[in-house]
């Protein structure tokens, strides 16, 4: 994926210099240890701990638990009393387009896609933009760790876990190349009535083809990794090697029963290890397909009207308890439009979630935990539990409430970093104009 400077970005960061002043700079590292008293810890994983205590040192959690069971040295930490509060773990936003596009309708700021079809090799994480004005109003809501996914073509290339505080995209990394992303070609289906035979002829052949040509190259990478090591030359086959060993996960993006059913057999049969469905908008409709072959799950956008007319009207909403009901391994996520300004509401799809058959617990999960899981780092994140990152954010309301939702403090691995943003800035300058309290 191509790096972009352009001029015309330091033009424009040069003439609003003003605002974009109050941008905060990234956190230095924890210095001391510090001890959050008296808050309610949801821990992420379905438990709530009423008057809590939070202790962490060099960002990692030395205690997450109930104030009572506390027995460290207290004189050793900083207390900092959150009575009153909540405590969270840090959300985590997977597939999305966060630090790669700044202005939609700005060319030079969007770098989310590579030309051509198929680019297994191209990496997002090199074009993570740390210094978006995006990033930090993402984090004012609790979103503090995201996946930075391509899109376009039909292999767009793969995907990096980034945490949202830091100077470039080396220092934000969390896991690199984490998994590759399919755009499983659309079935071919007649919505057009003036469409005659033959057009729709043409368009099931071109689709053949893109099967065919998937297959040839999964079959190839497949064959490839028994190549000696130094004899590998090949970076677009080199690169799905990972898919045939489980160090990564092919990311299949599809919305239709049909089509999921279809990519996921495609990819067992090639022999992929781990496979894991985005979008699945119907998936409502092959649970036992789902539990039967250990394919999780991340669901975009609920907030969405049902896909066809004979649905309910609150399919979208629901599905993640259908899910749930069903033992199938989920998250969600925010794709769709206004993708990137939009994603700083995570918390509060989960809150529809919560609204529509999950309790609030499992809607927490399912932005903390389970993201965590599915992407394969929940062993430092997506919980509060010791022995883990420091990754956390304290709010004086119900985080997945838009009503409530207000984090006072944030931490990533153990840095507390500035809640500043340029809206903030920026609402704080115009209510101050017109004297506003």
């Amino acid at each position: 994926m191509r790096f972009r400077t352009s001029f015309f970005l330091l033009t424009l960061a040069l003439a609003g210099h003003g605002a974009l002043a109050q941008v905060p700079t990234p956190a230095p590292a924890q210095s001391k240890p510090l001890l959050l008293v008296g808050g309610t810890l949801h821990v992420g994983n379905g438990t709530v701990i009423p008057n809590a205590a939070v202790a962490f040192d060099k960002g990692r959690l030395t205690y997450a638990g109930a104030q009572t069971g506390f027995s460290l040295d207290k004189a050793a930490y900083e207390v900092i009393d959150v009575q009153g509060q909540q405590i969270y773990p840090g959300l985590i936003l997977p597939n999305t387009t966060l630090g790669l596009t700044e202005v939609d309708a700005i060319r030079a700021t969007v770098d989310e896609a590579e030309v051509g079809t198929i680019n297994p090799n191209v990496r997002s994480l090199i074009a993570y933009n740390t210094d978006s004005d995006i990033l930090p109003t993402v984090r004012t809501n609790g979103v503090l760790l995201a996946q930075v996914t391509p899109r376009g073509g039909i292999i767009s290339g793969q995907s990096s876990i980034v945490q949202l505080d830091a100077w470039n995209w080396q220092d934000a990394a969390i896991k690199a190349d984490d998994g590759l992303h399919l755009t499983w070609p659309a079935l071919v289906l007649k919505l057009n009535p003036a469409e005659d035979a033959a057009a729709l002829d043409k368009r099931e052949k071109a689709r053949q083809q893109q099967l065919r040509d998937l297959e040839q190259l999964l079959s190839e990478a497949s064959a490839y990794r028994s190549l000696p090591a130094g004899r590998r030359e090949n970076l677009r086959l080199s690169s799905m090697a990972g898919l045939f060993d489980g160090s990564k996960t092919l990311f299949l993006h599809a919305d239709y029963g049909k089509e999921i059913i279809e990519g996921v057999r495609f990819a067992r049969r090639l022999g992929v290890q781990k496979v894991t469905v985005v979008g699945a908008r119907d998936a409502w409709m092959m649970l036992d397909f789902l539990k039967q072959n250990d394919v999780a799950v991340i669901l975009s956008r609920i907030h969405a009207l049902p896909r066809r007319a004979g649905d309910d009207y609150d399919q979208p909403y629901k599905l993640p308890a259908q899910l749930e009901a069903a033992g199938i391994r989920y998250c969600l996520d925010y794709q769709g439009d206004m993708e990137v300004p939009g994603s700083r509401n995570l918390a509060f799809i989960a809150g529809t979630a919560a609204g529509h058959g999950l309790t609030k617990e499992q809607a927490l999960t399912a932005v903390t935990l389970s993201p965590a899981r599915i992407l394969g780092i929940d062993k430092d994140y997506g919980s509060l539990e010791a022995g883990k990152s420091a990754t956390l954010v304290v709010s004086s309301g119900d985080l997945l409430d838009m009503r409530t939702n207000n984090v006072t403090r944030a931490f990533i691995d153990g840095r507390a970093f500035s809640l500043q943003n340029k809206q903030l800035y920026l609402r704080d300058k115009f209510k101050s104009k017109y004297g506003m309290p």
